[in-house]
C-alpha cells in the first residue's frame, strides 16, 4: 500500500449521518503490478471505521484483512471455482463451502510434491 490517509471527525458530516458509530474515514492508495499485464495501476479505496487510531495501525489492520482475502478466498474462487456454484438452498451452500474448505486444508497439508494447489487438487481427484 502506497499511502494511508485517516480523516477523523467526519461523523458529523450530513452525508454520513446514517453510519452509526462512525469515527473515521480512511483513504488508501494502492499500487500493484499484475504479472503479464502492462502498466502499474493505482487506485484509491475508502474505508469507514468505528474507531480512531493512527494511520500506521489502521493500515496494518487492512493489510491483515487483505492477506486473509488473498490467501483463502482467492484460492477458493480460483482453485475450486467457488463463485461458479449455483446451489439454491442455504444449508446446501454452507455445507458445500465447508467441504471445499476441508478439502483445501487437506490439500495444503500434502507437502509430498512441490506443486501448485491446482495440480494437487487434480492429483487428489
Amino acid at each position: 500500500m502506497a499511502g494511508v490517509f485517516v480523516c477523523p471527525g467526519l461523523q458529523d458530516d450530513p452525508a454520513l449521518k446514517d453510519w452509526s458509530g462512525l469515527k473515521s474515514v480512511l483513504a488508501i492508495e494502492t499500487i500493484r503490478s499484475v504479472k503479464g499485464r502492462a502498466g502499474i495501476p493505482a487506485e484509491i479505496r475508502y474505508f469507514l471505521a468505528s474507531y480512531e487510531d493512527e494511520s500506521a495501525k489502521m493500515a496494518t489492520v487492512i493489510r491483515v484483512h487483505w492477506a486473509i482475502e488473498n490467501s483463502l478466498h482467492w484460492v477458493l474462487d480460483f482453485t475450486f471455482r467457488e463463485g461458479e456454484y449455483r446451489v439454491q438452498y442455504r444449508t446446501a451452500a454452507q455445507n458445500f463451502a465447508m467441504l471445499r474448505k476441508a478439502a483445501l486444508n487437506l490439500i495444503i497439508q500434502d507437502t509430498t510434491a512441490k506443486t501448485s494447489l491446482e495440480i494437487r487438487c487434480k492429483k487428489a481427484a
